[in-house]
């Protein structure tokens, strides 16, 4: 059994048909057929039944596929290690990170590995689903605004708290007001990076607990720099970590707003996988992730 068979067997169970994953990998169906007979012969058990409209798999075909992906990551790693040390190179560094949190924390923290490896390479992925490209191994690390649910294969470090606050235009009704109820907000529309993500939820489900409308998104981007600019221009209202609004927002048309009963902290920190390989490069910018979350203000 190798590598590729098992690369081929998730790509199996994926179709749920030898023709269309054959297909797919640019494979004749023998020889895809053939490298399911290694693994089947290797485990000594089958993992695929064939139906009318295909292949199902088997309980030991399940639990296969359940590690295939962690098998795949873990050769990666050791192709990556392998190469770093043959070259002997302080090695390319994948980060993910939450926009807003992006460009709060990279610029300052990547200056200062830049400063001390000089050959590195950095390539940064800003958006959300990072959680899950880190658990494929297609980054290194993730800079997460606010920290999932733990999960076993993962490791956190909390760097710090960041409150949450409501900001508008210096133009908007409510700015001019020195308290804001949730009835206020809550007749409002608003600039979201999406209205699945938590800041949004959140915000749906208090103002639901108090019998008020639930609140619309009228405009939506992953990008905090135009919301910040639509809510300047517009009667929206926007959400922000308090740390990200102040330092981006310092030359901004806009007022933080105090709303009375709204309060949430976002913990945010570093995710990466346990147990997989960092190389020197990714090693040092968690180094100075941590030491960089305390002071730039």
């Amino acid at each position: 059994m190798e590598m590729r068979d098992i690369e081929y067997f998730a790509v199996v169970a994926e179709h749920g048909h030898l023709g269309r994953a054959a297909e797919a990998l640019g494979l004749s169906t023998p020889a895809l057929s053939k490298s399911l007979r290694r693994i089947e012969k290797s485990l000594q058990a089958k993992l695929v039944k064939r139906t009318p409209k295909g292949v199902e798999l088997t309980a030991i075909g399940a639990a296969l596929v359940t590690h295939a992906t962690r098998l795949r990551v873990s050769f990666d790693d050791v192709a990556r290690e392998a190469a770093n040390l043959r070259e002997g190179r302080v090695g390319d560094l994948r980060v993910g990170a939450s926009p807003g949190l992006a460009e709060y924390l990279l610029p300052a923290a990547t200056d200062a590995l830049l400063r001390a490896a000089p050959g590195a390479t950095i390539t940064v992925t800003v958006g959300t689903g990072t959680v899950k490209l880190l658990q494929n191994g297609e980054l290194d690390l993730v800079l997460a605004l606010n920290l999932p649910p733990v999960d076993k294969g993962l490791i956190q470090e909390h760097l710090y708290d960041d409150e949450v606050l409501v900001y508008a235009s210096n133009n908007h009704r409510l700015a001019k007001k020195k308290s804001v109820t949730l009835s206020d907000i809550a007749q409002e529309q608003w600039a979201m990076a999406s209205p699945n993500a938590l800041p949004f939820r959140w915000l749906r489900q208090t103002l639901e607990e108090h019998g008020l409308p639930i609140p619309k998104a009228t405009t939506v981007s992953n990008s905090l720099w135009l919301r910040l600019k639509t809510v300047e221009a517009t009667n929206l209202l926007g959400f922000s970590a308090k740390r990200i609004f102040r330092h981006a927002a310092a030359r901004a048309d806009l007022k933080e707003l105090s709303v009375k009963d709204l309060a949430c902290v976002w913990r945010v920190g570093i995710i990466y996988r346990k147990d997989a390989y960092l190389s020197p490069v990714a090693r040092r910018f968690i180094e100075i992730l941590r030491a960089t979350a305390t002071i730039v203000e």
